[in-house]
This record gives structure tokens, sequence and C-alpha cells, in this order.
């Protein structure tokens, strides 16, 4: 800050200072009154929204887990239960994943009536 900022922030002050000093009991009284009503409805809002957060919270959560279990599945993917998932996975069936959509393909056709599955 320059000189010139000082003495023009000292300045203002000093007429502040004065302005208020020359105001009655009264207006002063008032005045306080009004700051503290303004401190306490600044401060209202924010209370009222910490009691409402866990419960958007939990609505916010039911709602996700409904969006993501109710969801259609995409075209052209198999829907497969945790255990077929984690077979897949082993160590064991490596071979399998690389023929993966062989057996997608395998578990869309329909077997004939009376065809010899093996």
């Amino acid at each position: 800050m320059n000189e010139s900022d000082k003495q023009f922030e000292k300045a203002a002050k000093r007429h502040f200072d004065q302005s208020v000093d020359g105001l009655d009991a009264a207006t002063l009284s008032r005045l306080n009154q009004r700051r503290h009503a303004a401190l306490e409805a600044a401060q209202a809002p924010s209370r009222q929204w910490q009691s409402w957060m866990p419960a958007t919270g939990v609505a916010a959560a039911a709602l996700i887990a409904v969006v993501v279990f109710q969801s259609p599945s995409p075209d052209g993917l198999i829907e497969a239960p945790a255990t077929d998932f984690e077979i897949l996975l082993s160590e064991e069936s490596i071979d399998m994943l690389e023929e993966l959509e062989f057996y997608s393909w395998l578990d869309t056709q329909e077997l004939e009536p009376g065809a010899d599955v093996g």
C-alpha cells in the first residue's frame, strides 16, 4: 500500500468514527439490534441444511442403488452371475477367455428338440 492509500484510509476512518460518535443512543441501539438479527438470519439456513444432510445422503444412495439395479442391460452383453465371472477369471480358464465370443454365441443358440447334447 502506498502513502496516499494510507492517508486516504486514515481520513476515511476518522470521518466514519466522527459520524458514529454523533449518533444518539436510540439509533445505536436499533443498529445493534438489526446487526444481531442479520447475523442470526445468516446462520439460520446453514443450520437448517445441516439437519437435512443425513436424510439427503440416504435418499441419494437409495436412488443410485435403484438406478443401478433396475437399469436394463446394454444390448449384446450377457448377464451372468458373479460365480460365472469368478470361473472365467480364475487362472485355470485362460483358454476359455480367449474363446469368450464363441461361448457367448453358443449361449444364445437354442437346441432343437431331441438333439444330441453331448
